[in-house]
């Protein structure tokens, strides 16, 4: 009996490990290609994704990579959350394993403000990323398309992975 459940244990260890890597292998690779990746539970579209799940109504729009010649710059977007409960970005990455820096807006808390969770989205509102508004800075970037778009992947706290083709424009 002890060695069935041992070696149940082994295989789902190892179901883990290759799942892990299968995702991992999935947002670090450098390769993509210009089509919008399927985002689960919503739809993508250039600059765009939006996610409709149980307990999730998330849209991003107008995602675009402000970069330079060196791959440095920002990603400006518009988050809505339409769900009944605040929502955080708490992470953004990049081909090849990069990462944005997220800094928060003028607000020391509500919309657009940085706590250990990521940018506080609240229910029932949009917030900027760009201007005034909180910023995600990127640095060393790889990955652009040839049709000038940047894979990204956003971390929201309650709707999960969120993929999307933002637009690249040089500054």
């Amino acid at each position: 009996m002890a060695v069935n459940n041992q070696r149940g244990r082994t295989v789902l260890a190892a179901a883990s490990a290759a799942a892990l890597i299968a995702l991992t292998a999935g947002c670090t690779n450098p390769s993509s290609t210009a089509s919008a990746p399927e985002t689960a539970g919503g739809t993508t579209a250039l600059g765009r994704a939006e996610v409709r799940a149980p307990g999730v109504d998330l849209t991003v729009t107008h995602a675009v990579a402000h970069l330079n010649h060196a791959g440095d710059g920002t990603l400006t977007m518009e988050v809505r959350n339409e769900d009944g409960v605040p929502e955080h970005l708490g992470m953004v990455a990049t081909p090849g394993g990069g990462r944005g820096t997220l800094v928060g807006g003028r607000s020391d808390e509500g919309n657009g403000a940085l706590s250990v969770a990521g940018i506080m989205v609240q229910s029932g509102t949009t917030v900027t990323f760009g201007g005034s508004g909180p910023r995600v800075m990127l640095r060393h970037v790889q990955g652009v398309t040839a049709h000038h778009t940047l894979p990204i992947s956003l971390q929201f706290g309650v709707a999960g992975l969120v993929r999307l083709q933002a637009r690249v424009a040089a500054v």
